[in-house]
């Protein structure tokens, strides 16, 4: 059984130095040599590829490469996927004051603000095709040009790449360069799925209650027979699913035993709890999102019924990550909600302001504001 106790003995180390243990956890063979071959990688300046399915950790094995290497500067993280295309070139390699309309300022970009440490370019398998050759340019020459500058800028970093996509097929589709591909696969690493390390999953389950910030500690026990269950699940969303599944536990059963059934039941079927006592603790945990109210713009007596991750949640953010560029972080939130809304309803911007609880209105502006392709939506409406 995990237990409370087991997760209070779990402890990092006095000092601060960090080891790749305390960042990848588990002692599968598949971990096993994914530590030895990050320990490897760290001790070059070498280009890193990490590849691997949705959820499998692919960051945090970027953090892990960084934080163990030579290199005290920052560490950098530009998601490829959620940046507009139209704003990505700006965003990696900055502007000169004046380059284009709203530049009323010099803007240093992504590449110089990483010089001394990591960039980590996520999802670059999304990276447009014109970009890439810019890119390609300035891992070779290790130099950029700001846009709207002519000025060759050295910079000095450690490029840390990943993907969920298969590289090769998009070379062979044409959809990314060969000589790019070429370039940043130096040293690949291939992160395994859950599925393919099952035997990780109780330590696992161990150091994501020791992660999650609960009032009063007061956090669930999984019983030997949960465990197994979790243990046989096939895990599609990998380590990100069984976090989202714990956090559920944490919600649904607050200091309680959780067995096989509710694993089943409760936590992956997302079935309500059956006693009466166990859904007013759900009513009892939700009621108070704090904030909420100020992230609708609609009217005052609005109901809503979403599910939205609390505020707090954010508490521990610092403990595992150096920094965070809060407005770009917000604007990536923004900008995946909304056309995850689009998507849903067919691009009928009316139907996505619904779901979205604002004004048909602010959603167009929004979407003028982030450059989101509105041609078949408008023409819905």
């Amino acid at each position: 059984m995990v237990t409370v106790s087991q997760i209070s003995d779990h402890k990092p180390a006095k000092d601060n130095t960090v080891s790749i243990e305390q960042m990848i956890t588990g002692k599968s063979k598949e971990t096993k040599s994914l530590i030895k071959l990050i320990e490897m990688v760290s001790k070059t300046n070498s280009t890193a590829l990490i590849l691997g399915e949705t959820g499998t950790g692919k960051d945090v094995i970027a953090q892990a490469i960084h934080k163990t290497s030579h290199r005290k500067g920052p560490f950098v993280t530009v998601n490829c996927a959620a940046i507009p295309t139209e704003l990505l070139e700006s965003e990696l390699f900055g502007h000169e004051k004046g380059s284009f309309t709203g530049a009323d300022k010099l803007r240093k970009g992504r590449f110089e603000q990483s010089n001394g440490g990591s960039m980590f370019l996520d999802e670059i398998g999304d990276m447009p095709l014109p970009l890439q050759a810019k890119l390609l340019r300035a891992i070779e020459n290790k130099t950029i040009q700001r846009v709207g500058g002519s000025e060759d800028i050295k910079i000095d970093l450690r490029l840390i790449c990943a993907t969920h996509r298969d590289l090769e097929k998009k070379v062979e589709a044409g959809d990314f360069r060969a000589d790019l591909f070429f370039r940043i696969n130096v040293l690949p690493i291939k992160v395994p799925s859950l599925s393919e390390r099952r035997e990780d999953i109780p330590d696992l389950v161990i150091d994501l209650l020791k992660n999650l910030d609960v009032e009063n500690n007061n956090k669930p026990n999984f019983n030997n027979e949960a465990i197994t269950a979790l243990t046989k699940h096939n895990w599609p969303g990998n380590v990100r699913e069984l976090k989202n599944l714990i956090e559920r536990a944490c919600i649904l059963f607050p200091g309680k035993e959780v067995t096989n059934t509710n694993i089943f039941e409760n936590l992956l079927r997302l079935k309500p709890p059956s006693t009466i006592e166990e859904q007013n603790t759900i009513w009892e945990m939700t009621s108070d999102l704090s904030g909420i109210d100020e992230l609708i713009e609609d009217e005052e007596n609005t109901e809503s019924t979403s599910v939205l991750p609390h505020p707090k949640n954010y508490k521990d953010w610092f403990t595992f990550y150096d920094e965070i560029d809060l407005r770009r972080h917000l604007q990536d939130i923004e900008i995946i909600l909304i056309e995850s809304a689009l998507d849903k309803t067919n691009g009928k911007i009316a139907n996505a302001a619904d779901l979205l609880k604002l004004r048909r209105t602010t959603l167009i502006e929004k979407m003028k504001k982030y450059s989101i392709n509105t041609a078949n939506s408008i023409s819905n409406n």
